[in-house]
């Protein structure tokens, strides 16, 4: 590092709650050492500068907020930065009081995101979000690891962090991560250096925060082979094997007994093994959840042992300080070994060793990203893009987009002006926050703006004023819904219905009769049942938590700037579902006393279901490339004897023509969608085998939608959790209502495309 950047950084994080800075390999303690020497590979560096360590500061690096070794001059590094949908408030970050570094781009929550079912997007999103952590490194405010993102799947509509998520469906989180990943690392598995390091979170088994007395800190989360492998685990071997992902975290709670930081058969079986987790990898735990075994899991009788079965487990970092606290006892009684500690300190030095961490500056060009790489035009528009490709319309009689005679608006609701409400949770400081209204005043309306009432409330107050504006005006916009209020970390819903008092307000709305359109903010689903069946209620949107540019977003599309494309990423059942499976029953199959979970098997009537959305324009749809009649297991299998996984080999790359029929240019997303009987392994429902969002279709033209499937997407998991290809009739269905649809035969006999590890410990 040269005097200048060292000066600079000292300057900038003066009054910084960490001040990063980088060892000195020229001519500080460590530049005899291998671990300066650019040639050898990371473990052999790591190795080499961890073998100088003693025992209490191998102990004193094993938790977040890691000293390092000044007798070395190795600095101190926290561990844990966030990025969720933008550099993110943290103890790694540390944001500027004002100018340079006092902001980053704020995308919409992933569930938003997810909505928009683009692949592009998603890496184009990861590799802004990546640079800008990176360049606020590069000024000793923020990490280089960040841990992001959060891909358990949102099979429950109560759990608190489902916003956080993509949504529900196996196939669309594992190709979410995977580009969202790639794009925040700068690559697949990028060579010489990645941008920043990923966290995939929570492994395993974590959706469910407090309900009903069970809290995730103690809950037991008990899951078939079977389920674990086929949705559970899903996004995770998509991130941990495909992705390459450079660290991973162990979740609060226990899978089948045993506490997840403390799981050797995930840690090591799974993990490590079975999806090829490499030794320059580390994996940290969820924050205090080391401490969370010995109590309130009561998995040991003592804090020591405790830590010592974590760290035997393969949890390398404490996230917390009960490593710490604890360590030194484990290791004086000899219950873990200097070869494990070490061993937990290679993995992480290792990982920052890809990161350039001890290497010349000028080698890396990822260290010259500096505030003219934060928050870019291209990262602006970015950001409105996410928000108005997530956006869904649930609902429309033709009202929107709005008609070119509607110029005064009665904005009304608990969301109509929010601003850092849009960004949902784990956020940063966004540069601008656009509220509805404001994206109302900016397309041209004249606005009334009233409150109204408060996201849940007794409260009646203000009715009076919406009522009053609403009749002075050509249309009305409600813009309410849930919020962190009702969802949010460590907190869990008990119902999904609207809000009393909200829909007390729509309904004296309603009676001015005007146009009235709902938009409905919030990460999870609500039930719709009376906006849906209510002919006064004309439209209805699903906003989500849009980010900075929300509410330009928002009204570009009420307006008709834009055209909605967007589809649900999760199903919406009706309010009675939490009366008939408790969050606690992590089953995915339909039983009776159970109607099922997310849309691949619950057999009620959703309001609406996963991949639902309409638009303003019609479209038609035929086959370009539609499937063959059959295909025999074995020569698909063997066509794949050169593929890194079996899994990942290629099906067939499938394509449609989709015209627009209409006279609005828009987006349309094909989902395609398979299902099949055959032998004693009947299908689901159905499954979402591929999908790809086509641009801007222009009235009467037409665009072909390619959509690969592999073998891993038709086959489905036995009882042991092995893949299997299964011979059978299937059918392939185009988006949800099956507007296009095809058969072929699968022929010969099953054929076994994974092996899935086997836990032959008992809890």
């Amino acid at each position: 590092m040269s005097l200048q950047r060292v000066v600079l950084v000292s300057a900038l994080a003066a009054g910084s709650v960490v001040g990063y800075s980088f060892p000195d390999c020229q001519s500080g303690p460590l530049a005899d050492n291998a671990v300066c020497d650019t040639a050898l590979d990371p473990i052999t560096r790591a190795t080499a500068l961890v073998k100088l360590f003693t025992v209490p500061e191998l102990i004193n690096n094993t938790i977040n907020t890691s000293p390092g070794v000044p007798r070395l001059g190795l600095p101190a590094y926290q561990w844990w930065s966030e990025a969720l949908h933008g550099v993110a408030d943290s103890p790694g970050v540390n944001f500027s009081t004002s100018g340079e570094f006092s902001y980053a781009t704020s995308f919409p929550q992933p569930i938003l995101m997810g909505a928009a079912f683009d692949d592009e997007l998603i890496q184009s999103v990861g590799s802004i979000v990546g640079m800008e952590g990176r360049a606020f490194n590069n000024y000793g405010l923020a990490g280089i690891d960040f841990w992001t993102p959060n891909i358990n799947p949102f099979k429950d509509p109560r759990w608190g962090r489902g916003q956080e998520t993509p949504g529900e469906d196996p196939h669309h989180l594992a190709q979410y991560v995977y580009n969202l990943v790639v794009g925040l690392q700068g690559g697949l598995d990028p060579k010489p250096y990645y941008q920043v390091v990923s966290t995939c979170k929570h492994f395993a088994g974590y959706d469910l925060e407090d309900w009903e007395g069970n809290v995730r800190y103690g809950f037991n989360a008990l899951i078939t082979s079977q389920d674990l492998a086929e949705y559970y685990l899903s996004s995770f071997q998509s991130c941990y094997r495909d992705a390459k992902v450079g660290a991973a975290m162990c979740s609060y709670n226990a899978v089948n007994g045993v506490p997840s930081c403390a799981d050797t058969y995930l840690l090591q079986d799974i993990l490590r093994n079975f999806y090829s987790f490499a030794q320059d990898r580390w994996i940290t735990s969820d924050c205090d959840a080391v401490d969370n075994i010995y109590s309130p899991h009561n998995y040991t009788t003592t804090p020591q042992q405790a830590a010592a079965d974590a760290l035997k487990a393969g949890t390398d970092l404490d996230c917390g300080t009960f490593y710490a606290d604890w360590l030194p006892i484990a290791y004086n009684e000899s219950l873990i070994t200097e070869t494990e500690l070490r061993a937990a300190l290679i993995h992480q030095y290792a990982s920052l060793i890809r990161l350039g961490y001890f290497d010349p500056e000028e080698w890396q060009p990822y260290r010259a990203y500096n505030w003219n790489n934060v928050n870019t035009p291209p990262a602006q528009q970015l950001a409105y893009q996410a928000a108005v490709e997530g956006i869904v319309l649930l609902k429309n009689d033709g009202t929107l987009p709005l008609s070119n005679s509607i110029k005064n608006i009665a904005l009304i609701g608990p969301w109509a002006n929010a601003t850092t409400q849009m960004q949902g949770n784990y956020f940063g400081v966004a540069p601008y926050l656009i509220s509805p209204v404001m994206g109302a005043m900016e397309d041209g309306y004249n606005v009334t703006y009233v409150f109204g009432t408060n996201i849940t409330s007794n409260e009646t107050s203000g009715f009076a004023a919406a009522v009053a504006a609403a009749k002075e005006a050509d249309a009305i916009i409600y813009a309410g819904g849930i919020d962190l209020t009702v969802e949010a970390e460590a907190l869990d819903r008990y119902t999904i219905t609207w809000p009393g008092n909200q829909l007390d307000l729509i309904a004296e709305l309603q009676a001015v009769a005007k146009p009235l359109v709902v938009v409905q903010f919030g990460g999870g689903q609500i039930d719709d049942t009376v906006l849906k069946g209510n002919n006064s209620v004309n439209a209805l949107v699903w906003a989500g938590y849009p980010g900075q540019s929300g509410g330009k977003a928002v009204f570009d599309i009420l307006s008709g700037k834009v055209a909605p494309a967007g589809r649900l990423p999760i199903t919406q059942y009706p309010a009675n579902y939490v009366d008939e499976i408790p969050m606690t029953d992590m089953d995915l199959r339909p039983n009776v006393t159970s109607p099922g979970r997310t849309y691949i098997w619950y057999i009620g009537q959703p309001i609406y279901e996963f991949g639902y959305g309409k638009h303003y324009t019609t479209f038609s749809y035929k086959w370009a490339q539609a499937p063959a009649c059959s295909y025999n297991i074995q020569d698909l299998v063997a066509a794949a004897k050169y593929a890194s996984y079996l899994d990942n080999a290629p099906f067939a790359t499938l394509a449609v023509d989709v015209t627009n029929t209409g006279q609005v240019t828009s987006d349309y997303v094909s989902l395609l969608f398979a299902n099949g009987t055959y032998g004693t392994a009947p299908y689901p429902n159905k499954v979402l085998v591929s999908y790809a969002r086509s641009h801007s279709i222009t009235p009467g033209n037409t665009t072909t939608a390619n959509l690969p499937i592999t073998l891993g997407n038709l086959a489905r998991a036995d009882t042991n959790g092995n893949f299997w290809l299964y011979p059978g009739t299937y059918e392939l269905a185009l988006d949800t209502s099956g507007v296009l649809s095809a058969n072929f035969e699968l022929t010969g006999t099953a054929a076994q495309l994974t092996s899935f590890p086997q836990n032959t410990m008992t809890s």
